[in-house]
């Protein structure tokens, strides 16, 4: 066992981290097809803070809250600074999830299945994990291994337990998908449907075209605009006249004198920052042992070669080659094409502790012997060392001037905008800025939508501004470029415009919903006028349609005009040569296709992708058992009382409440 599966890390609030996301999509995703709706009462089970209990282990509303926080950053990443507001909309399905999960274990346990801590050593060493915690092979360091779960706010036992219960659910998931099986006939049907082609002459309407014909009266507007009422009342939004007062962080720093005192101190706060460990620049050459058989013993005497191939390596250094060279020719690892390099690498960073300790041992410029590190024989060689020691301030100064500055220059810029706020309250916001030498901006009437002189683009200043009464006191917000003292001067309400003043608006749209209708309707005509008289080029003639010809063309496969074939043109793969289909719509367009070709595979073919096909169709069969599996399951667990919703707790979470913070 390696030393870092019995190590406990400490626990602590941070931002999460990519490594647990991973975990996320592997174990939520690949496992569970579909997530089981949460309609069942609660017994008098759960408690307060207790979403669910299944088998008697809680779901907690906090284990719900880290879940939806990791579905919103790997599934919302460019939202997730606004996680608190998706949070009551993805709560739910987090809660759904944790819920599947934990009956799925329960369920895996009660069948007798195991995932040992042998196989969650080789998981992380030779698994999905295996980049990050082993690059190139070697282990990344316990220190380091307990820092990125930390990142993820996982302990190390916690992370371990969800690797285990991922192994756990994926032999739950084989042995339940296990039988699944298909037919020659299916392997073949699908294989057909997949790579039949088909060529196909095809008239095309366009909605641009029939716009040209369409021409309303005034009568026709008025008529659409009175119809159409509602969509139009207070369509004109509300507006407001806004004074405000910037208070820029970046000027403010551009002012601010960062001491020699100042540096000192953080350097003194943050000593361990600045703390250089023990570490070595090491290179290796590797010559792997044959992997286990089926019986789980390697074969010894592909161990004995490998032995022999190193000790020669080994006499061939003893002899003045270069290390370097020889990685390159003879290494069996990745780090072979760098010369075997592996770069600085700290203490504890080995999969082995006598490879660690051999690295640590070596003089620079020294060779090692042959090191047996279990899944292979390794040679190492000391470019340089480094001892424990600390940088110097004078080293460090320019990695922490620009935080302290703009440290410095934050708490000013919250100083000054809670001085202007008061001296706003008290005489006004001209005199404020006056007595500061800052401008006050008024802008025209805006919308919550506009960018804003000196402020740009902020929705959150707008949602304050449209927070405040007309005239009511000034108020302080905060914006990503400092501060803003700000006051609502008049307010314009939400209007409904009368029909002269949105005339244009309302022509277009009117045009738009004609032009649809017409559309469909010459599309439907040209269709059945194609079928009978059984010539495609002529109905397209008198309608004014363009011919057009497809080449050769697969069902996932896209064609000017039509789009996708997989879409409402996949009726080309059902037609014979010669017959003509009905009307096909793509939004802006309307066809009609006449099939010319139809091209089957050949046997060829099909005997070169026959077992593609057949693991496709094999593990779309093991997806549809499995969720049938997990519906059955949440059933039976629901209607035995083994699953318990407090449905208090799950109102608290969707409202976006009762999740609770972690605790340090």
């Amino acid at each position: 066992m390696i030393r870092f599966l019995q190590t406990p890390g400490p626990f602590k609030k941070i931002v999460l981290s990519g490594i647990l996301l991973v975990f996320c999509g592997a174990m939520v995703i690949t496992l569970i097809p579909g997530g089981l709706g949460i309609t069942d009462s609660l017994g008098g089970g759960p408690g307060k803070g207790v979403v669910a209990t299944v088998g008697g282990q809680p779901v907690t509303a906090l284990e719900v809250h880290r879940e939806a926080l990791q579905m919103i950053q790997q599934q919302y990443p460019q939202m997730a600074s606004q996680a608190q507001i998706l949070m009551p909309f993805v709560a739910r399905q987090a809660a759904q999830q944790l819920i599947d999960q934990k009956a799925l274990v329960v369920e895996a346990q009660r069948l007798g299945l195991r995932a040992s801590d042998e196989e969650v050593r080789d998981d992380l060493q030779h698994g999905r994990y295996a980049p990050t915690f082993f690059p190139n092979g070697t282990f990344i360091g316990q220190d380091k291994y307990e820092a990125m779960l930390q990142n993820a706010s996982l302990t190390v036992p916690q992370f371990e337990q969800l690797v285990k219960d991922e192994l756990l659910l994926a032999k739950l998931r084989n042995l339940i998908g296990g039988g699944a099986t298909v037919t020659d006939a299916d392997i073949r049907r699908q294989f057909d449907k997949q790579n039949t082609k088909v060529k196909f002459e095809y008239a095309v309407l366009t909605k641009d075209t029939v716009l040209k014909e369409i021409h309303p009266t005034e009568v026709e507007l008025k008529a659409y605009y009175d119809r159409n009422q509602q969509q139009y009342n207070n369509s004109i939004p509300e507006k407001r006249k806004v004074s405000y007062i910037l208070v820029d962080t970046a000027k403010i720093a551009a002012e601010t004198q960062v001491t020699q005192q100042d540096l000192q101190a953080y350097y003194a706060q943050h000593r361990d920052e600045f703390r250089l460990p023990e570490q070595v620049n090491i290179r290796q050459i590797v010559i792997k042992n044959p992997l286990p058989g089926a019986d789980g013993k390697a074969d010894q005497k592909g161990i004995d070669e490998a032995r022999k191939k190193a000790e020669d390596i080994l006499k061939q250094l003893k002899s003045g080659a270069n290390f370097a060279d020889l990685a390159k020719k003879e290494s069996q690892d990745t780090t072979a094409k760098d010369g075997g390099s592996l770069g600085w690498v700290q203490r504890g960073s080995f999969p082995s502790p006598e490879m660690d300790k051999a690295a640590f041992a070596l003089p620079k410029g020294a060779t090692s012997d042959v090191l047996n590190s279990g899944y292979a024989f390794v040679i190492l060689h000391v470019d340089e060392k480094q001892d424990v020691h600390m940088k110097s301030l004078d080293e460090v100064r320019g990695q922490i001037e620009p935080g302290i500055r703009q440290q410095k220059a934050a708490s000013a810029a919250d100083t000054q905008a809670s001085a202007l706020l008061k001296e706003a309250r008290a005489n006004g916001l001209d005199k404020a800025a006056a007595a500061k030498g800052l401008q006050v901006v008024t802008t025209d009437f805006v919308s919550r939508t506009d960018a804003l002189p000196g402020v740009g683009s902020s929705p959150p200043f707008l949602e304050a501004v449209f927070g405040q009464a007309e005239k009511s006191p000034p108020d302080e917000a905060p914006l990503p470029q400092g501060y803003a003292v700000f006051q609502v001067q008049a307010i314009k309400p939400a209007a409904t415009p009368s029909f002269e003043e949105i005339h244009s608006r309302v022509e277009t749209e009117f045009k738009n919903e004609r032009a649809n209708q017409l559309l469909t309707q010459k599309t439907q005509e040209l269709s059945d006028r194609a079928k009978a008289s059984h010539d495609l080029k002529k109905a397209a003639k008198e309608l004014g349609a363009t011919i057009k010809v497809s080449d050769f063309v697969l069902p996932d496969a896209q064609v000017p005009d039509i789009g996708a074939m997989s879409g409402p043109a996949s009726v080309a793969f059902a037609l014979k040569p010669g017959e003509i289909s009905g009307p096909i719509s793509s939004g802006t367009t309307g066809s009609v296709l006449h099939l010319i070709e139809k091209q089957d595979p050949t046997d060829q073919d099909f005997a070169a992708k026959k077992d593609q096909v057949r693991v496709s169709l094999v593990q779309s069969k093991q997806s549809e058992l499995f969720g049938l599996f997990v519906t059955g399951l949440r059933d039976k667990m629901t209607k035995s009382g083994k699953i318990k919703i407090n449905d208090d707790e799950m109102k608290g979470l969707t409202k976006g409440q009762g999740a609770g913070e972690e605790g340090n």
